[in-house]
């Protein structure tokens, strides 16, 4: 992990959410507006999640799922699961329901990349390699991310976020970042990838 860099990263953390604050500003109202037409529950999901050191904060969402919907923190939900909203099955295909983490990310909450932050029930069942990915704020989009996400078993995506940590620096960052624009207009099916597929194409390949 390049230490030095974590400073600048937290700085770029901080410019990069003012901007996307403003820019997504009118897009976050059309977005609550249209929830509110169309079946009038909240507009936001709030959830308690694990960052830093394991430190708990709440992480925001735009609301995909139904309201009459009985919350369970353990259910794998998939793209095609039968609570999801119209307006939802849109906002998760092109993940802007993520979006109002910009909002942790300014808090310090979050960073733009990095691991995914998880609930406080499974990291107290971590081990110690599974741990490591707690050795950096967690993110907006990240290696996991962009190897094919939700597509990943839990195992797969620990090694990726662990090579993160281990390989963290600027230019590590600005290829998850540009890369996330792609794998959000082909979808995650198309960019799956193993860390040990990733390594057979190139010693240092995560792309």
């Amino acid at each position: 992990m390049a230490k030095w860099y974590l400073p600048l990263k937290r700085l770029a953390d901080i410019i990069a959410a003012v901007i996307m604050l403003l820019i997504l500003a009118p897009l976050f109202a059309v977005v609550a507006i249209i929830m509110k037409l169309t079946d009038h529950g909240p507009v936001f999901f709030s959830q308690k999640r694990s960052g830093l050191k394991g430190e708990e904060f709440t992480i925001y969402k735009f609301r995909t799922m139904r309201i009459d919907r009985k919350h369970d923190p353990f259910e794998y939900v998939s793209a095609e699961h039968s609570d999801i909203t119209r307006l939802g099955r849109l906002l998760r295909r092109v993940k802007f329901d993520e979006t109002p983490q910009v909002w942790n990310i300014l808090k310090g909450d979050m960073s733009l990349i990095g691991p995914r932050p998880t609930l406080p029930e499974q990291v107290v069942k971590y081990n110690d390699f599974e741990r490591r990915r707690l050795e950096v704020r967690p993110g907006c989009t990240g290696l996991a991310q962009i190897h094919g996400g939700i597509t990943l078993s839990w195992p797969e995506k620990i090694k990726w976020d662990v090579y993160y940590v281990d390989s963290l620096g600027p230019m590590m960052d600005l290829r998850i970042f540009l890369k996330t624009f792609i794998v959000v207009l082909g979808g995650d099916k198309k960019f799956t990838r193993t860390i040990d597929q990733a390594h057979k194409k190139s010693p240092s390949a995560t792309d």
